[in-house]
């Protein structure tokens, strides 16, 4: 049984099928060519000068802009329900911010809640989420505790419905132990899937909590000093030893200070195989906000975990280990609580709701910090706010990617325009932002998802529903070593744009024999069918896992995002399909 098709508004349907943008400098992570864009149907199908195209195609002048790939954002929580409270921003406001800050694809976390299953939790997300999405998304899914139960539904998750990645949490009442994380850890190895962990030492703060409660420590200051950098370090390190036990590929989260990001890149100089993660926060604030002088709204907004550094330099330090590779990409963590809903912890820190805002603002705040400050180049940050992540949760060449075949999800980015950043003007449901008043240089003016002009001259025109699940194979070859996995895998030798067709081919095949095989049920419009005797699963927008195909095994991981080519992976083309 397969889920119902979304039906595009007709507006959509009937308009901007094709665009062409000129005279913009294309940027992939590997290099800026002086080329024109030619899309059709939601999909790259030309790059080059003097292109040959249909009339009655929409012409965009990108002169003195830079053509970007939409940003991905890995790592979102969008109406999560935490420490007593829902965040605010739920997948339609979430998204339709995500978009007009440049963002074209989000990867949200799906959380369970207690006694339910991840097989169930993931459905949920999906029923919430389908028919709200402004954007694609795809999903991360959190293991709350260890069985042999969660052990069959990973294999399951992973093999049947797109979910590449695990999160475990080495802090809150439902973190694992270090054998249950060398459980979980070992089957996403076997799955080929990446883990993920909230590393913080969950123990030590569950002390530092009790010893500053009893000295009468209860505002928002008691957060990061119960929780201080080393103890963020000491876990970083755990879950590395732990991960090179089994060999297993391993993605740390919110790093957020020097200490634990000297801790990645110490185990990836010993051969572990670890991504790290910063936030937009990290390097757009710090800590010092936290100062009972600031009053408790405006520290209580600031409070997420692991926490904010109070060492002022810490946000520059993270910024040159995202310039130096020894963190890869900047997700927001966007888990935005209202003013109302973090004073459940006005008399007692441990129970201020944890998160900030950032999907909407990550991609100018890394530009502002990043590019106009020159410690990035416009490579570079392509790398870290969009590329990395789509090689690591296998989604690239399709996503994060600017190519004949790529889907048209495209930003074109005016680096002389500025904007300043305030809750009175941004599209997110939360009434703080905590980079208030800053002003970034480097303006998303344009906002292309999948083909369709979304944001247009500035103006945010997002459409509800438009975006689709995308789902995340198995061995993304960025992570696992293809000669290692080769037996599971054919050899391929085709271009990027051959291998992308053939992606959509397999995909068109399997939809068809779905079609002859099984009967559809009748479903209301818009219903998602849910699991546990609510009826049947629903399936993902694709499924390459049944296939023996994989879309990036023979690309060359190892460039070096500071070249300069001429021509994209795969040549130009000037031709149609």
């Amino acid at each position: 049984m397969s889920t119902p098709v979304k039906k595009v508004p007709i507006h959509l349907q009937s308009s901007q099928n094709r665009l062409l943008i000129r005279h913009g400098q294309v940027v992939n992570e590997d290099g800026i060519t002086e080329d024109d864009v030619y899309i059709e149907d939601g999909i790259i199908k030309q790059i080059g000068r003097n292109l040959i195209i249909p009339g009655g195609t929409r012409t965009i002048d990108a002169r003195g802009k830079y053509i970007l790939p939409g940003g991905i954002d890995p790592h979102t929580h969008f109406e999560f329900e935490f420490m007593g409270a829902k965040s605010v921003d739920d997948f339609y406001q979430g998204t339709k911010a995500a978009i007009s800050g440049g963002t074209t694809m989000i990867i949200d976390f799906a959380f369970p809640k207690p006694g339910e299953s991840i097989l169930d939790c993931f459905y949920n997300y999906r029923q919430k989420a389908d028919d709200k999405v402004c954007c694609d998304y795809a999903l991360h899914v959190c293991l709350s505790h260890w069985s042999e139960q969660v052990k069959r539904e990973m294999e399951l998750l992973t093999k049947e419905h797109g979910v590449n990645s695990f999160k475990m949490f080495m802090a809150y009442s439902f973190m694992l132990n270090d054998g249950e994380l060398y459980s979980a850890f070992e089957q996403c190895q076997k799955l080929g899937a990446v883990a993920q962990v909230h590393a913080e030492n969950g123990s030590i703060i569950a002390k530092n909590v009790e010893k500053l409660l009893s000295k009468g420590i209860t505002g928002p200051e008691g957060h990061e000093l119960s929780r201080p950098e080393d103890i963020e370090a000491e876990a970083v390190n755990r879950a590395c030893v732990i991960a090179k036990q089994v060999e297993c590929p391993l993605y740390v989260v919110h790093v957020m200070s020097k200490s634990a990001a000297e801790k990645v890149n110490e185990a990836r100089l010993r051969g572990t195989q670890v991504y790290g993660e910063t936030l937009v926060a990290a390097i757009g604030t710090d800590g010092t906000h936290y100062c009972s002088r600031h009053g408790f709204q405006h520290a209580a907004g600031h409070v997420l975990s692991p926490p904010l550094r109070s060492d002022p330099s810490t946000p520059l330090v993270l910024m040159n280990f995202l310039a130096q590779d020894v963190l890869q990409l900047v997700g927001s963590d966007n888990c935005t609580f209202n003013k109302a809903q973090k004073e459940l912890g006005k008399d007692n820190f441990t129970k201020i709701p944890n998160g900030v805002n950032g999907v909407e603002d990550r991609m100018s705040v890394v530009w502002e910090k990043g590019v106009h400050t020159g410690l990035i180049d416009p490579t570079r940050f392509v790398a870290i706010t969009s590329t990395n992540a789509a090689k690591i949760f296998n989604l690239y060449p399709r996503k994060g990617y600017i190519g004949v075949g790529s889907d048209a999800d495209i930003v074109i980015w005016n680096p002389n325009a500025t904007r300043t950043i305030s809750a009175k003007t941004h599209h997110q449901a939360v009434d703080f932002n905590i980079f208030e008043g800053m002003v970034c240089h480097g303006v998303p003016e344009y906002v292309i998802v999948n083909g369709r002009v979304i944001v247009d001259e500035g103006q945010l025109r997002a459409v509800q529903g438009y975006g689709r699940y995308i789902e995340s194979p198995a061995f993304p070859p960025f992570v696992y070593d293809p000669e290692k996995v080769a037996d599971l895998k054919p050899e391929r030798n085709g271009t990027v744009e051959e291998e992308i067709q053939n992606i959509r081919e397999i995909e068109k095949i399997h939809l068809e024999e779905k079609a002859c095989s099984s009967p559809t049920p009748t479903i209301p419009e818009g219903n998602v069918l849910t699991p546990s005797g609510k009826g049947a699963r629903p399936e993902g927008q694709r499924n390459i896992q049944d296939s023996s195909f994989s879309i990036s095994e023979d690309l060359d991981v190892e460039r070096k995002s500071c070249i300069r080519v001429r021509n994209p992976p795969g040549g130009k083309s000037s031709g149609f399909w």
